[in-house]
């Protein structure tokens, strides 16, 4: 997630309250403000972080943590980035670095993550990604025919 937002990423969306929480629920959060910046990552930070070939973040104004516990902290680059896992499943919750001002989270901790304003707008670290991966976003799918054959 250590990629910076370029101009207005900033998505207009359906919600500016979202919940989440991880796989066991004793880390819940809620989540305002609007959705800043989602996008993908497939750097080599995030796919160990994820075990996957991508992540998919987003940034929020405030995260206010609730449940049975918070979530335990990693520093992954010191005094610039750490990242939020449940202490007790292991899930991948969310992030902060200096030089961004929102905090990131981890779409796939959302509760609900159909709204259209989590929908990547970039895909960060492309040239990274497993080689039968192609990260997409929102402009590659608007610029996409649908199906095969059809025309843009």
């Amino acid at each position: 997630m250590n990629t910076t937002p370029a101009g207005n990423d900033r998505q207009d969306g359906p919600s500016e309250v979202r919940t989440g929480g991880c796989l066991c629920g004793r880390v819940r959060f809620t989540a305002r403000g609007p959705a800043v910046f989602p996008h993908t990552c497939a750097c080599g930070h995030c796919q160990k972080l994820g075990g996957a070939p991508v992540m998919w973040w987003v940034g929020f104004e405030s995260v206010t943590w609730s449940g049975d516990t918070e979530p335990t902290w990693y520093e992954t680059y010191e005094g610039e980035a750490r990242r939020a896992f449940c202490p007790t499943c292991g899930s991948r919750i969310a992030a902060v670095d200096s030089d961004v001002p929102e905090t990131g989270i981890n779409v796939t901790a959302l509760d609900d993550t159909s709204d259209p304003d989590l929908v990547p707008v970039h895909a960060s670290f492309r040239d990274n990604a497993a080689p039968w991966l192609s990260p997409a976003t929102a402009a590659d799918r608007d610029a996409q025919p649908t199906r095969p054959g059809d025309a843009s």
